[in-house]
């Protein structure tokens, strides 16, 4: 990147998201991001003057570089790579190889790090999230650098700034895709399609291929679920409706949802 933004650090990139993202929905878009490219090109040449068709020469020219989503809006991950330098670019962290497109994954995440089962991830929690995350890289990070890392993630992804993040702050973080439930039509007409549907949507869930959810299986279950007709759910809801959907359908109560024992629930197989 230009070195006008070389010394820059996570804090000076945490000022610059939250001059931006004024209506602070995650992105920054429309007229946020003309504002921002204007801003850039009075930093990238303080001595140019700045015309409307020089600023949108240069938001072509990023946004097709770094638009990954290519949505025309820019999220944090984008804007990290755009102008933190990489030393600095904690948020390098959170790239994974292949995208988080199962809740079942990151569910899994959300339990190992929700170490008091509160359900929710507080700043020390999130401190060992980071910890073990820039060890996986292979960097080393300072106490103090960490500290300032962990502060600076609480302020853009705790959105009601109760000092922890919920799970939907965590999927943001993590940019976990969408709900995979979404693609099917719940009103689906005939027994052959909904038994079709079910036994996909089954299989997504049953990510360790026993013919059973639970744990982190039944987790994701709940939350796509609960998606579909409430836009987010906090984690102690989640831990609730669990509940209520195991003493439904663990017919045999082993702690386990069979797939015989779901489809019954659902109503997708006749009762015996």
């Amino acid at each position: 990147m230009e070195s006008n933004f070389d010394n820059l650090d996570a804090a000076g990139f945490l000022e610059i998201w939250q001059h931006f993202d004024a209506d602070d929905n995650g992105y920054i878009e429309g007229k946020e991001l003309d504002e921002f490219f204007c801003h850039m090109l009075k930093k990238l040449g303080p001595q140019e003057k700045v015309t409307e068709e020089g600023v949108q020469r240069l938001k072509q020219r990023f946004m097709s570089a770094y638009d990954v989503t290519a949505d025309g809006k820019l999220q944090i991950q984008e804007l990290a790579n755009m102008i933190l330098p990489e030393d600095e670019n904690f948020l390098l962290v959170f790239r994974r190889e292949a995208p988080l497109d199962n809740s079942v994954d990151f569910m899994k995440i959300w339990r190992k790090y929700d170490v008091d089962c509160s359900g929710y991830i507080s700043a020390q929690e999130l401190k060992a999230f980071l910890k073990d995350l820039f060890q996986q890289h292979h960097k080393e990070v300072s106490s103090d650098k960490l500290e300032e890392y962990t502060d600076t993630m609480m302020k853009i992804f705790d959105k009601n700034k109760d000092g922890r993040l919920d799970l939907n702050d965590l999927a943001r973080i993590l940019a976990l895709q969408e709900n995979f439930l979404l693609q099917f039509n719940i009103d689906a007409s005939s027994k052959v399609e909904r038994k079709r549907d079910f036994d996909k949507i089954f299989a997504h869930y049953d990510v360790n291929k026993t013919g059973a959810l639970e744990g982190p299986e039944v987790d994701g279950f709940v939350k796509d679920m609960m998606e579909l007709v409430r836009p987010s759910i906090t984690g102690p809801e989640l831990e609730k409706l669990r509940g209520i959907l195991l003493r439904h359908c663990d017919v045999n109560k082993d702690g386990k949802i069979q797939q015989n024992e779901l489809a019954l629930c659902l109503g997708v197989k006749p009762k015996p």
